[in-house]
């Protein structure tokens, strides 16, 4: 099948009967899209297992942080086109148009996609399709499962078995054909996501692209039905199989990651040779074929996604044989995590090469601003490989705080940087929150023990906090002459500050040099 243009399409004109959509899983990316698509105008009915994110969806409140999202839940629950429940029977009954969006994490045994969920949800549901209907696969999967989940409906849902089950419908089922037209059976679809958190309601709404993986003109008519609103804007829509629409998450997950870890490697050089990799960066950014998104250096990617689909995408290549092709994925997870230690090293060098007992402030648990996402966080992993040296580290996220507690538990938490400042040997940038971009530098360096501040996201203006007085560093850029350590300008723990022959025993009895990392 070929690109097709959404003007081509009678559906796209978001006129005529609308199919009514199912979600199956409302998680992060289920709840999100069960919202947007009432948004649209839509009857959306959503379904978990769990009963407690049920009750609290239905209750107009998100179990996780997403700008904007909790607004149009609620507005959409008052008009009746969103509904949650615990039934698959319910949502079988319902649904013309089901996606399927649940999570399918690493496996806890190796690099490879964890699908049990994906399964399950598709053997509980499929025995329950007695009428004509398509199902959607939005979950980022290995290249070749929709193939297998295709051959499970084929085998599961009494639809495709008989044509009396269509007509036992009963009423509904001239309707449906309306809607689904020329649906013949239950048929599959796959349709990657493409959110990024902290922007996903305008990500739903206003997508660069849809990509419709199908195996017959009537799936991707359904589907271009379900999207109508959307393709009305002018979206591009690219229809293709199943295992091109597959490798099209995978594969653009692998290229932001490949181009993160890239700009990464530079800062890794640039700090072998004293260069600044921001002003390497700016300079790169203006060549067109290569432009300057994602080409911004850091402490490295992390989250839900870019992890583990990039490890997942090397093993299934592994399976299929082909591994080799994707080996160059391997250095680049070695490389984003190396960039974890860097700071640590940062903070060591700044601090006399020693963190035992030294009070660190950390700003930032979430692995980006504008969400509480702290699964494989690099600020969480600084945070902890921190607290591993003896340091006394304490962590400021503004909504993360509550996921960091359970993911983290040795170390404090605050939301909020005053309140925990007094005293701090360095304040370490991790999470690059719009709040602490703005912190006065002035008003901190009252607080603090030492002026040092590691920029790990490169968001904060230092000549500003040069200004103030503080030692701002920041990976790959020309660190200049570090003070050894950096003085104090308060007394250590309230305690007077340490002067006269016996000075130097007590700072080496308090402060163990650091070991090794592991």
């Amino acid at each position: 099948m070929s690109t097709s243009d959404s003007d081509e399409d009678a559906a796209a004109s978001g006129t005529g009967l609308r199919p009514r959509l199912t979600v199956i899983g409302t998680g992060y990316l289920g709840a999100t899209h069960a919202v947007c698509m009432a948004e649209l105008g839509f009857e959306v009915l959503a379904v978990d297992v769990d009963h407690s994110k049920i009750s609290r969806l239905s209750a107009g409140e998100i179990p996780f942080f997403e700008p904007d999202l909790a607004d149009l839940l609620r507005a959409n629950l008052a008009t009746g086109r969103l509904r949650f429940t615990t039934s698959f029977e319910e949502i079988a009954e319902f649904g013309d148009v089901h996606f399927v969006c649940v999570g399918t994490p690493q496996r806890p045994d190796g690099y490879g996609a964890d699908l049990s969920h994906l399964n399950a949800a598709i053997e509980r549901l499929a025995p329950m399709l007695t009428r004509p209907c398509l199902v959607v696969g939005k979950s980022t999967v290995p290249a070749g499962t929709a193939a297998g989940i295709a051959r499970a409906l084929a085998r599961l849902a009494p639809a495709n078995h008989s044509a009396a089950a269509t007509a036992d419908a009963g009423a509904d089922a001239e309707t449906d054909a309306d809607i689904v037209p020329d649906l013949a059976g239950v048929q599959l679809a796959w349709n990657p996501e493409f959110l990024r958190e902290g922007f996903a309601v305008a990500d739903t709404l206003h997508p660069d692209r849809l990509v419709f993986g199908v195996a017959s003109p009537a799936a991707e008519g359904a589907l271009r039905a379900a999207f109508a609103p959307v393709i009305a804007q002018g979206v591009p829509v690219i229809v293709t199989d199943y295992a091109t629409a597959e490798l099209v998450k995978t594969a653009a997950n692998s290229f932001l990651a490949t181009k993160i870890s890239f700009i990464n490697a530079m800062a890794e050089v640039c700090e072998a040779v004293d260069a600044d990799v921001l002003t390497l960066a700016e300079a790169l950014s203006h060549d067109v074929r290569i432009g300057g998104n994602f080409l911004r250096p850091g402490v490295g990617f992390g989250g839900g996604c870019l992890p583990k689909d990039i490890r997942a995408f090397q093993a299934r290549a592994d399976e299929l044989g082909v591994g080799v092709a994707l080996r160059f994925l391997r250095e680049i997870d070695e490389i984003n995590n190396r960039r974890r230690d860097r700071v640590v090293d940062l903070v060591s060098a700044a601090l006399d090469g020693t963190l035992a007992h030294r009070r660190l402030l950390v700003l930032g648990a979430a692995f980006k601003p504008n969400s509480d996402d702290v699964r494989d966080s690099p600020a969480l992993a600084v945070a902890d490989l921190l607290a591993r040296t003896g340091a006394d580290v304490t962590v400021v996220d503004p909504v993360a705080t509550p996921n960091a507690r359970r993911a983290l538990p040795g170390v404090t938490y605050s939301e909020t940087v005053e309140d925990v400042a007094a005293d701090a040997d360095a304040v370490v940038l991790l999470t690059e929150w719009r709040q602490f971009a703005e912190l006065d530098p002035a008003r901190l360096g009252q607080l603090v023990r030492r002026k040092l501040v590691i920029d790990a996201r490169h968001a904060l203006d230092g000549d500003r906090w040069r200004q103030a007085g503080w030692v701002y560093l920041a990976p790959g850029r020309p660190t200049g002459v570090i003070p050894s350590p950096v003085p104090e300008q308060r007394p250590r723990f309230g305690l007077p500050a340490a002067t006269g022959p016996d000075a130097a025993a007590r700072d080496a009895e308090i402060e163990a040099p650091v070991g090794r990392r592991s």
